[in-house]
């Protein structure tokens, strides 16, 4: 499989202040072309350390993409890294200065000695032109590999790419299509979820499994690249079909899609609403809904009952059921969910209630423990969660588990003809 790497030169890319933003772009690219990007590593501004970086680069790929460190100031130093890793000499270029100087008198700048250094070009490298820089790339092939410099900043690098790598790329490599596939999953630890897909994705080489996390939310992605798309769509349900019908309803997206984007999805499907109650999430899961374009057609809002006094007064919960069983209990979660769907007329309801830390709990539900109530139009129950964790952390996972808890019962009703879409 032909792939790349990219390498991003500047040392205030290695505080945190800055972030490079061009690897993705050039990712984009590259795998538009079929080509994967197998390692990405920013650099500092030292020749020595730039040189290593090539050397090592061009050892594991055949294209390296530099981008960076090309500017006229004397700590732009990708032009000499890169001499040091070929042991090739630079060589001044006088019409490479003159396109310099035409475009700083296009805009009344005065060129200055400085500028000279960007009109050195590696020995043998072909002049990437830049009319949106005083920086001009450079491509140079290298024991059947390539080797680009490019500017650093992203109006300069970008044009560049689209304009002359992506036609050296297509020429470079023979054609490949590189295509993704993706499950997302609710409510199972990684552990979990890879003891169960791994007997199945190991078998393949090609496509390939990357599997990350998140709070509760794990993704399988799938990697394959062929010599057409009919081929990278048979390669990708080689392993994704099996792996659905490992994992069954646990996969709630198979193309991308939050959670909550997913879930308001099925909701419209179906012509339903619903609404929600919240107390120690505060808002946290109604945010997360109000975050999916167009959701008001299911979405019709909620409550932020933080304290028992809100619980009594918003959502009309019996204040002697907080004394008798607390707020944090099944029984609270019950009557909020049943309150709220009834005051809102939604068609499904979510309460959640419990202790987020950092003070609080019992002996029976400790910090980590909450309770997430369900109204639906023909049950209402309630399940306990516990979570490990800071505050934030736990409120993350609850609003999680409550989406998809949600969610399943929501596809017990079928879906209707026709509903539209949320846009």
């Amino acid at each position: 499989m032909a792939n790349a790497q990219i390498i991003a030169i500047g040392s205030e890319m290695l505080t945190p202040e800055k972030v490079d933003t061009n690897s993705l772009f050039l990712t984009r690219e590259l795998n538009n072309l079929g080509i994967a990007v197998a390692g990405k590593r920013v650099v500092g501004d030292t020749r020595e350390e730039i040189a290593e970086a090539i050397q090592q680069c061009l050892a594991r790929a055949e294209v390296v993409i530099v981008s960076g460190g090309l500017g006229p100031t004397e700590d732009d130093l990708t032009r000499d890294g890169a001499a040091l890793a070929l042991g090739r000499e630079l060589r001044f270029h006088e019409e490479v200065l003159a396109g310099i100087a035409a475009r700083l008198r296009k805009f009344n700048r005065t060129m200055t000695e400085r500028n000279r250094r960007q009109a050195f070009i590696l020995e043998g490298a072909r002049v990437l032109a830049n009319p949106n820089g005083t920086a001009p790339g450079q491509v140079i092939e290298t024991g059947g590999k390539l080797l680009f410099l490019l500017p650093g900043p992203p109006r300069e690098l970008e044009p560049m790419v689209r304009e002359h790598c992506v036609p050296i790329w297509s020429g470079f490599f023979p054609p490949r299509v590189l295509r993704t596939f993706t499950f997302r999953i609710a409510r199972m630890p990684e552990s979990e979820v890879d003891e169960r897909a791994a007997p199945i994705y190991t078998k393949f080489t090609n496509p390939e499994t990357t599997i990350l996390a998140a709070a509760g939310d794990i993704t399988l992605q799938f990697r394959a690249v062929a010599e057409t798309e009919d081929e990278a769509s048979r390669l990708l349900a080689a392993v994704a079909d099996p792996i659905r019908n490992e994992l069954g309803p646990r996969i709630y997206s198979e193309d991308g899609s939050s959670l909550e984007s997913t879930l308001a999805r099925h909701l419209l499907a179906r012509g339903q609403t619903m609404a929600v109650a919240e107390s120690c999430t505060a808002g946290m899961l109604a945010s997360r809904l109000a975050g999916v374009p167009g959701v008001s057609k299911v979405f019709l809002g909620g409550f932020v009952v933080y304290t028992n006094e809100m619980k009594v007064k918003l959502t009309g919960v019996d204040a002697t059921l907080i004394e008798q069983h607390s707020a944090v209990s099944e029984e609270v979660a019950l009557a909020l969910a049943a309150e709220t769907r009834d005051r809102t007329g939604a068609d499904f309801a979510v309460s959640i209630t419990g202790y987020a830390g950092p003070d609080g709990g019992t002996t029976k539900d400790p910090i980590g423990t909450a309770y997430v109530g369900i109204a639906t139009p023909d049950r209402l129950f309630a399940e306990r969660l516990s979570f490990p964790g800071d505050r934030e952390r736990i409120r993350r996972f609850t609003t999680q588990w409550a989406l998809d808890i949600l969610r399943v019962e929501v596809l017990r009703f079928p879906a209707l003809p026709a509903c539209g879409d949320l846009q």
